[in-house]
């Protein structure tokens, strides 16, 4: 995880207002939100794992399921997922375990960032503060 500074962290908005800026400019919540606190992710590629800007923030005004909740955006940061290829070795998935979990588990969930993406993820931040601060 690479920390990166912004003029985005710390600022207010209604995460509806955020949703109809970010998701046109490729922004998805990420999947791990609960009522307090979420992120929206922005994949710059998926060459090996994934690697992401990500845009944590959390609720101030309500929840985040609640129609007109307010977030603060926090600090945005450089994320990589290393996810195990094929086949379950292990084969310790039966019917309710495959319901819950339909998705492998990262080998790491914080795995090394890959240098060549340092800059591009910077550049996209870089314009996402355009969209949300001009």
């Amino acid at each position: 995880m690479i920390e990166l500074s912004s003029g985005i962290e710390g600022r207010v908005f209604s995460l509806l207002d955020l949703e109809t800026l970010m998701k046109p400019a490729g922004y998805v919540i990420g999947g791990n939100w609960d009522y307090g606190h979420g992120c929206f992710d922005y994949k710059i590629d998926d060459a090996e794992g994934y690697q992401f800007l990500r845009i944590p923030f959390k609720a101030i005004d309500g929840q985040l399921d609640s129609p007109g909740v307010t977030v603060e955006l926090q600090k945005p940061y450089l994320l990589s997922h290393v996810y195990e290829s094929g086949l379950d070795q292990e084969g310790n998935t039966g019917n309710v375990s495959a319901s819950f979990n339909q998705f492998a588990e990262p080998v790491d969930p914080d795995g090394d960032f890959p240098h060549i993406y340092i800059s591009l993820g910077k550049s996209i931040l870089h314009e996402l503060e355009k969209i949300l601060l001009d």
